[in-house]
């Protein structure tokens, strides 16, 4: 090892730490070779400013009076999941307008980031605790307790480029794809990228600091879809979609110009999300692989035309970025869905944070080192239930649900005889002299083991020696 992240970071703190983006790294090398530059530079900044679907926020929204449990949410007609708790809600990114479907959950994050108000909606059922049923107002990220972005996949590592080879015009979420191989589009800011310059995430783990949507952010968990067990090229970076990053951040603090609603035609709602990663130069490999420019990293042309979208060239990101690929013996237009001058902007940004000191480097609590392996559907022919089947099947699963008391307490303050307590190791016990079976204790069990309608065999009512009393339920 050259040098440690805490050895970086009071450079950062004194001044020093010499900082490039990647694109100034990757030229350094070619100039002087990539040892020279290992001596030389701390941390090499990376961006990228794609569509990134598998965005969304979690908002508390802040209770209502009189108090309500807000059960379905809209926010300036997008639905918003509030099956969380009673005035926390997740609105998905890709969420779309019951009344426009051009406009979504990717446009409302972007509306409340810059500070307008929105119009909130939303019904509840009515409970004691939560009697109103109904509230309608304005509410912007200024009134709301909790606005943060929770994304579960972002910064894909690689990604296919995509054609068409049909005879009709596609339109999918990489964009409109012309006929008869008419055009290539792609979503990968190429050397810039964040995860193809550390493509084993030997620096990326959970707790890196990074920079999202505008301010600090940070890498939470594998993001979804995470796999390893991918094609790569000669010098082990892969060539098709493999790692993926979960990342949290304040939103109430992010700019809109990293965090952009968007619409494909005929796909449907998305978001522009900026990251942008800081990679320590901690050692040879790393910055190997931190000098490989868009004239090595390469991706996979597949045709979206067909269900398993074969292959249909390797190319480089030069090629790509050039505006013309040849594909199948002819000169096939090429276009970035990811904008370049975006991420070159993040990466710019980032290395003006550390060299002025505004931002330090993280070691990250748990390497996301595991193997996985992305599992999909196969589409295979499968008995149909009929409708009853499938409702037995569910009370089946809601009853094996039933099997255990978790020694919450619940019923014990409602038995009126006295015949519940909690004994000495903390288990709910039973008096059964004292039992009437007057099913109170059945009412208020949150996970159903006392309900009539569970079998008597489901209960091991056993007394205790000395004490005629027991664990009530297994």
């Amino acid at each position: 090892m050259i040098r440690t992240i805490d050895e970086i970071n009071e450079k950062i703190a004194n001044g020093e730490a010499v900082v490039l983006t990647a694109e100034e790294f990757v030229k350094m090398c070619k100039q002087e070779g990539v040892k020279s530059a290992l001596k030389k530079v701390d941390v090499v900044t990376t961006g990228t400013f794609a569509p990134m679907c598998s965005s969304g926020a979690f908002i508390n929204f802040g209770h209502t009076v009189p108090p309500m449990r807000m059960e379905r949410i809209k926010l300036a007609g997008v639905p918003v999941y509030g099956g969380i708790a009673a005035v926390d809600g997740y609105l998905g990114a890709t969420a779309e307008s019951e009344e426009d479907p051009t406009f979504g959950g990717g446009h409302v994050i972007e509306l409340l980031i810059k500070g307008e108000k929105v119009l909130l909606q939303a019904w509840g059922k009515g409970t004691d605790c939560y009697p109103r049923r109904y509230y309608e107002g304005l509410v912007d990220k200024h009134s709301i307790n909790d606005f943060y972005l929770f994304n579960p996949r972002n910064a894909y590592q690689n990604y296919s480029a995509a054609t068409n080879g049909s005879e009709r015009i596609l339109y999918t979420y990489m964009g409109k794809l012309l006929p008869n191989y008419g055009n290539v589009t792609f979503s990968t800011s190429g050397e810039l990228s964040p995860l193809l310059k550390d493509p084993k995430l030997k620096t990326i783990g959970v707790g890196t600091r990074i920079f999202l949507g505008g301010t600090i952010g940070y890498v939470v968990w594998y993001g979804t879809q995470f796999r390893t067990n991918v094609k790569e090229d000669d010098n082990g970076v892969p060539m098709v979609p493999a790692r993926t990053l979960a990342l949290i951040g304040d939103a109430k603090k992010m700019n809109a110009e990293y965090v952009k609603g968007a619409y494909f035609k005929n796909y449907g709602v998305t978001l522009f999300v900026g990251v942008g990663v800081p990679i320590p130069v901690i050692d040879e490999e790393i910055a190997f692989y931190l000098s490989l420019s868009n004239q090595e990293l390469k991706t996979e042309v597949r045709d979206y035309s067909k269900p398993e979208k074969p292959l249909i060239k390797v190319v480089t990101y030069s090629e790509l970025f050039s505006g013309e690929v040849e594909l199948l013996g002819k000169r096939v237009k090429t276009s970035s869905l990811s904008s370049i001058p975006k991420a070159r902007k993040i990466a710019l940004t980032l290395k003006e944070w550390l060299k002025n000191g505004r931002f330090y480097l993280t070691k990250p609590v748990e390497m996301l080192n595991e193997e996985r392996v992305l599992v999909t559907r196969p589409n295979e022919d499968f008995d149909i239930l009929q409708s009853v089947e499938i409702d037995l099947e569910i009370e089946r699963l809601k009853l094996s649900l039933r099997d255990e008391c978790v020694g919450c307490g619940a019923c014990v303050s409602v038995c009126n005889f006295t015949a519940l307590k909690i004994n000495e190791i903390g288990k709910i016990a039973l008096v059964r002299e004292r039992c009437t079976r007057c099913g109170l204790c059945g009412d208020v069990c949150p996970i159903g083991l006392l309900l009539p309608e569970v079998e008597d065999s489901r209960f091991d009512v056993m007394e205790v020696e000395n004490s005629n009393e027991g664990p009530c339920f297994k």
